[in-house]
């Protein structure tokens, strides 16, 4: 767990609730308990899920500690305030799971613009360059890039040894077997990504992924569709390539 999100979900809840404490006889429980689901919203809108959920236990625990009776205990002696607590507990998990899930629209949201634009802009090159290799450089730098690589280099023409092969439809194989990229990331090593162009081999991207990443599906079947992209350019200037 990152030590901010961490420190926010535990402590946001204890402040607010040290700052109310001077007006605890004035203030309605009902009222702090409100104003404690403000604190979960802002943890759970800055951080991660977990750290929503923590911030919404942490709010009725210290919720129950300084505004029910018998005050500093986790006791709770009024069926009210029992109500209200859960009722605080119950809406800050919902309120984190909410805040979750829009961070996570709004990830595929920026994520699929930033893949069209990644497509678009090589299909843009390709009709306007005069030079294959221009194509192909451009596409090596986007795989870099969208899948996170350590290293990326294109090999033109014959196929030699038989490494991982990273399919068209971001499936991933070593030795003919499925490979759990979605879990597991890349396998070690390079991964080949074919070139074809009207139905012929003409060479492949030798991709090797950066330890610790994990590229995601999506990410992969760019990946596939740039390549094409690259084997199309290919096939159609007819230039003779050198491997980048």
């Amino acid at each position: 767990m990152r030590p901010v999100p961490l420190l926010s979900a535990l402590l946001g809840p204890l402040a607010l609730c040290a700052l109310l404490l001077p007006a605890r006889g004035h203030l309605a429980n009902t009222d702090a308990a409100l104003l404690l689901v403000v604190v979960v919203v802002a943890v759970s809108t800055l951080g991660r899920r977990w750290a929503g959920a923590l911030a919404a236990v942490s709010a009725a625990l210290w919720f129950d500690f300084f505004f029910t009776r018998p005050y500093q205990t986790f006791a709770i002696t009024k069926s009210a305030d029992l109500v209200t607590a859960g009722l605080l507990l119950a809406v800050g998990l919902a309120v984190s799971q909410l805040a979750a899930r829009a961070r996570r629209y709004r990830l595929t949201a920026v994520t699929g613009t930033d893949h069209l634009a990644r497509v678009r802009d090589t299909a843009v090159l390709a009709r306007s360059a005069n030079s294959a290799l221009t194509v192909v450089d451009h596409v090596r730098a986007q795989l870099i890039e969208l899948l996170q690589l350590d290293e990326c280099r294109f090999e033109y023409g014959a196929l030699l040894g038989h490494p991982p092969r990273l399919a068209p439809d971001g499936s991933v194989t070593v030795d003919g077997v499925p490979w759990d990229a979605d879990r597991l990331g890349l396998p070690p090593g390079p991964v080949e990504l074919r070139l074809f162009g009207t139905g012929r081999y003409l060479g492949r991207f030798l991709v090797t992924g950066t330890p610790g990443t994990v590229p995601t599906r999506q990410a992969r079947l760019v990946a596939a569709t740039l390549a094409d992209q690259a084997g199309a350019a290919l096939d159609a200037l007819q230039r003779p390539v050198r491997a980048a």
